[in-house]
């Protein structure tokens, strides 16, 4: 089994540490409703444990939030109610939408505002080691003490020192220091510390968790692409220079950002499609098909189009999850199997998995009209797909009755086309619509739908 790291840039044979293999993925900060570049994200990560259980590791998995923020201070402030509160309502909405998404819940979920003293201490022993220094409240990290400072992102110091400078109130030595604590300002939530009243720095929150519930070296950390820097950056400095042990991740992944155009969708941006609304359209078996059918390291750009195909592929599996058997000769699927493994060990190649279901439903299909037991065939694709996270459950009929309107013009477009004798685009839309758990009945008063039972 091999992955990819951005540490080395390479694919590197898998050899975790020991038992449990440890896997920290950064988790969100809970200021507003999660959209679907975070479900891009947590997929991925999914799918990745999910793989990893399936081939007999035991995992255990951490994910953080960060739940104090000067984005969450600013909304909750707009808003009139207190952060912390702000924060615990959008936790609790992330959960209520990866549980929707099929998505398994990390073993441990630690809370920056939670594990201030275990914060406290790293601070404290990065400063006794001269690798950090108090500046009027607020502690720095030395960047220039930092081993090798930049090896993740692959740039140099003085690479990295174009266009960095010292912004108006800071009191840093150098311009690329960063705060492990920012002392108070009027109004806002803080702690007591040995530098006076104030809140953790954002990189310090996720090295004293990761030190805290997993061990002083892991071996899987992942996020998104855009937090190689600074922020997966300044972990490895600080964890390490805490530690004085290397590497502090034996294997970082990071998956690519979704993009909507040629924008990277973001909540500061506003070009936004959350995951209520997208689950409102269409499946969560979808939306995972559509994310799980390109690379996890590549930029995927979102369009309606590709998550509709991905619906009418989802649909696919699940009528092939649902074929009666025969009696005849078993339809073997062991190579399927093979395949979908050997897809899965080459760094999660997940698009090639994927082709491996569909090779095996149309397989199943064909095998189902030739009478051979399809029995133990279609329990290697529900148990493969299960390893993707595809439930292959029939869509529910609250789901399809929202898009009802959509439907009946569609039942209006296909009596216009029986009209005028284009009988192949009428019969394609009856075909896709069935695909999506659709099915079209004429009768003599017109043509009816319902959603497949």
């Amino acid at each position: 089994m091999k992955i990819y790291s951005t540490l080395s840039g390479q694919k590197e044979e898998f050899l975790p540490q020991g038992d449990p293999l440890r896997m920290y993925v950064c988790g969100v900060t809970p200021y507003d409703d999660c959209h679907i570049g975070h479900a891009m994200s947590y997929i991925i990560f999914d799918v990745i444990r999910r793989y990893l259980e399936f081939r007999g590791y035991h995992v255990k998995h951490v994910q953080n939030f960060t739940d104090i923020d000067d984005k969450i201070i600013n909304r909750a402030n707009r808003l009139g109610v207190p952060a912390q509160e702000l924060a615990a309502r959008f936790i609790d909405q992330y959960f209520a939408d990866m549980d929707a998404l099929n998505i398994q819940r990390a073993h441990v979920y630690p809370r920056a505002t939670e594990e201030v003293p275990k914060i406290i201490e790293l601070v404290q022993g990065l400063i006794a080691k001269g690798k950090a220094y108090e500046a009027k409240g607020d502690v720095y990290f030395r960047v220039e003490t930092a081993n090798n400072y930049g090896k993740l992102s692959h740039r140099t110091l003085d690479g990295m020192m174009a266009g960095a400078r010292i912004e108006p109130g800071e009191a840093k030595q150098h311009p690329l220091d960063f705060a492990l604590w920012k002392a108070a300002k009027p109004g806002e939530p803080n702690w007591e510390s040995p530098w006076g009243p104030g809140r953790p720095g954002w990189h310090i929150e996720c090295s004293a968790m990761s030190l805290k519930y997993l061990g002083e070296t892991i071996d899987i950390h992942g996020g998104g692409q855009d937090l190689i820097f600074p922020h997966h950056e300044n972990e490895i400095a600080q964890s390490e220079a805490f530690t004085g042990k290397t590497p502090f991740v034996k294997y970082w992944l990071h998956n690519g950002l979704l993009r909507l155009g040629e924008e990277k969708m973001s909540k500061s941006l506003g070009n936004l499609i959350t995951v209520k609304e997208i689950l409102t359209r269409y499946s969560a078996d979808a939306l995972r098909l559509f994310v799980l059918s390109s690379n996890y390291t590549s930029p995927l750009t979102y369009t309606e189009e590709g998550v509709a195909a991905a619906e009418r592929g989802a649909e696919r599996l699940r009528s092939a999850a649902a074929l009666e058997g025969g009696t005849g000769e078993a339809l073997d699927a062991s190579a399927c199997r093979g395949n979908f493994i050997q897809a899965m060990d080459d760094d999660f190649n997940s698009a090639q998995a994927v082709a491996v279901l569909f090779d095996l439903a149309r397989d199943l299909n064909r095998a189902q009209t030739e009478g051979k037991s399809i029995v133990e065939a279609r329990a290697t694709l529900v148990e493969l797909a299960g390893v993707l996270g595809l439930t292959l459950k029939a869509r529910e009929k609250k789901e399809l009755l929202g898009a009802g309107p959509f439907i009946d013009l569609l039942i209006s477009t296909r009596a216009d086309l029986r009209a005028a004798k284009q009988f192949q685009l009428a019969d394609r839309i009856r075909s896709q619509l069935a695909e999506l758990g659709v099915l079209l009945e004429d009768t003599p008063k017109g043509t009816v739908w319902k959603a497949r039972e």
